[in-house]
């Protein structure tokens, strides 16, 4: 981190490109774009219809000729062409021409912990098609860490989590860089399809997928604890006769039906305190683990670390900004690299 600031400080974007949402940060601009990572496409004659908001809102509702796809997918951009088009519009035509006049345009972009160089390359291709002359990749871990204000350029551990939609990254930093961390493949994604597959089962019930959210927060604050609410209705469609029906479900089912996948989101934690020297599992004692990503707002999934881990657990202030608002405050120059005082000065 500390060898890449300088070349940070010369970017004049950058972008996090995530499986939900999109986040672009403007130098001098601050964010400037906050939007769900989709776009819709008239199949006849491949034309962009929407993109953002507009297209998630489109999902599951469009006729036969209009398709909404997702260009990014477990943070990897598997569709370059799909994800240039859908960044020049949700950037807009007035920020495109003020970065157009820079005469030697940069980008940074987020990537996954551990991301192949295939998908390292689809990041660059994307923002190159964009205009920029360079591009500076940063580790999703270290941009989150730094957006929620941990102090990862000093000799003490800081433990990350950073909860995505399809993936979950957990690492300890130390002095600016990354001392041991696993990428586990589950994530948000992964919670609402064990609830719309517990509800099919149980209830045979087919679920709206814009509907799987607002059950999660329909559990409560206590989403996943005992103290959450008894039932909760929920409305689909009947299985057998594909009407429309309500019930009533039990929300320690559904708790039983989420902690399922999380399981193996404990188990990645397990592995990284394991591979962990000693003297920095100390430090996390007392600090714990900062939870940031849009499913740590997961109800109830702090209190289940904290019972699991015995550490603190906090979620930070803007989870879900934490990757994109890192990166700024490296384009900006507000992160000093540590100095070290010269022998016998």
């Amino acid at each position: 981190m500390t060898a890449s600031l300088e070349q940070l400080r010369r970017c004049h974007f950058a972008v996090d490109l995530g499986a939900a949402r999109t986040r672009v940060y403007v130098k001098g601009a601050g964010l400037v774009v906050d939007q769900p990572s989709a776009a819709a496409v008239n199949t006849r004659t491949g034309a962009l219809i929407a993109v953002g908001e507009f297209a998630e809102k489109m999902t599951g509702r469009t006729p036969h000729y209009i398709r909404v796809v997702r260009p990014v997918s477990g943070g990897t951009v598997v569709d370059i062409e799909m994800a240039q088009r859908m960044l020049r519009h949700l950037i807009g035509d007035k920020i495109r021409r003020q970065l157009r006049r820079k005469p030697f345009l940069r980008a940074a972009a987020c990537t996954p912990h551990d991301a192949d160089p295939l998908a390292q390359r689809a990041a660059i291709e994307t923002l190159v098609g964009l205009g920029s002359r360079r591009v500076e990749l940063v580790d999703t871990l270290i941009a989150a860490a730094v957006g929620c204000g941990l102090p990862v350029e000093r000799p003490e551990a800081t433990m990350i989590m950073v909860c995505g939609a399809a993936a979950t990254q957990v690492a300890v930093l130390s002095l600016g860089s990354i001392v041991t961390a696993e990428r586990i493949p589950v994530g948000g994604e992964a919670v609402d399809h064990a609830i719309v597959q517990h509800l099919r089962h149980e209830h045979e019930l087919m679920l709206p997928s814009q509907s799987v959210r607002p059950l999660q927060l329909a559990l409560s604050g206590n989403g996943l604890t005992p103290q959450g609410p008894a039932s909760t209705e929920i409305h689909g469609r009947d299985v057998a006769t594909g009407l429309a029906r309500s019930v009533q479900v039990d929300t320690a089912a559904v708790r039983d039906a989420i902690e399922t996948p999380l399981t193996a989101v404990l188990d990645g934690i397990g592995r990284v305190l394991r591979e962990c020297p000693p003297d920095l599992v100390a430090d996390l004692a007392d600090r714990g683990i900062m939870m940031v990503g849009g499913s740590a707002l997961l109800p109830g999934f702090d209190q289940m670390l904290r019972q699991a881990t015995g550490m603190p657990v906090h979620i930070a202030e803007r989870p879900d900004i934490c990757a994109a608002q890192g990166l700024g405050a490296m384009l900006e120059g507000k992160i000093e690299p540590l100095t070290l005082d010269p022998l016998g000065a």
